[in-house]
């Protein structure tokens, strides 16, 4: 069963300037997802899709692959997920005369990504008949009970939750943001990363941090750290 890791990593990044080859705790960020890819042996292919040379460089000193750069198309700030993937999946098939069963779309700011929960997700979509398979972390407060202002005043969006206790109302959950396992057929068919028929894993809140901001950053430090220490 053949499987190909896909990082996409552009160099247009605006918020943080080199975002995704940013030193995170003495090494490129992006050096997380290829060495935790690498070190899953769950793939045949691990690229980087980047259309920026020092990414690439950087890339391929981690150990992955940089077979080719992206288009024009899927560098700008519209070009989605999946238009990126759909691109290196077309780009592998047409050029290399390669098809692979089943992608994992990793993100490059994805420190926190864990072997055991990409085993886990390619597990549980290899044993069923799932479409796709992702990482999901739980609210830590029922989104149910949720407020909104109206002016000055602050009330309730849902104002039937107002008097049930949040113990009784049932749990939501957030992308964890860091991967996402695809069948091909179906990537090809449905030219998305998430259908109808997507299920998920369930993990800590501390193995998931958004990267937006400087201040993100710094959590998304701490937290490593933290993690790491429980570890050992």
């Amino acid at each position: 069963m053949k499987n190909i890791a896909i990082i996409p990593a552009r160099g247009g990044s605006k918020r943080i300037p080199k975002k995704n080859i940013k030193n995170f705790l003495g090494k490129p960020i992006i050096a997380y997802s290829i060495e935790t890819a690498l070190q899953s042996d769950l793939f045949d292919e691990v690229m980087v899709s980047t259309d920026d040379k020092e990414i690439a460089e950087i890339a391929i000193k981690y150990g992955a692959k940089v077979p080719f750069f992206r288009s024009q198309k899927t560098s700008d700030d519209f070009a989605t997920l999946s238009d990126v993937v759909f691109e290196v999946i077309q780009t592998y098939k047409n050029k290399k005369q390669t098809e692979f069963e089943n992608i994992c779309c990793i993100l490059p700011t994805a420190p926190f990504i864990q072997i055991e929960d990409l085993k886990k997700s390619y597990n549980k979509l290899i044993a069923s008949s799932f479409d796709s398979v992702f990482p999901v972390v739980k609210f830590n407060f029922p989104i149910q009970r949720a407020m909104q202002f109206n002016g000055e005043k602050i009330q309730m969006i849902w104002a039937e939750n107002l008097n049930k206790r949040s113990q009784d109302l049932p749990g939501s959950f957030h992308d964890a943001g860091l991967f996402y396992w695809i069948k091909s057929q179906v990537f090809l068919k449905e030219k998305k990363l998430w259908t109808n028929n997507t299920s998920a894993i369930i993990i800590d809140s501390q193995k998931a941090q958004d990267i937006d901001t400087f201040d993100d950053w710094k959590i998304a430090e701490l937290k490593y750290k933290i993690l790491n220490e429980q570890k050992h």
